[in-house]
């Protein structure tokens, strides 16, 4: 099973933000963030974060190929 992220950067770029505002706003790291652009698994801290920030569900930002 792959993640996707596709959600995430649709919600960002409909904002008009950027993956360095979820290191700057969201609290990340940006090997956190470089691990989410390759679709690599994150925790589940880790999209809470980032749900809270955007105001969104984890539904929203990921999906499962």
């Amino acid at each position: 099973m792959v993640v996707s992220y596709i959600g995430l950067w649709r919600i960002l770029l409909e904002k008009g933000l950027q993956k360095q505002d979820l290191v700057e706003h969201a609290g990340l790291s940006s090997a956190t963030v470089a691990k989410m652009g390759i679709g690599e698994s994150v925790s589940n801290k880790v999209l809470e974060k980032v749900c809270a920030y955007l105001e969104s569900s984890v539904n929203d930002i990921i999906s499962y190929e």
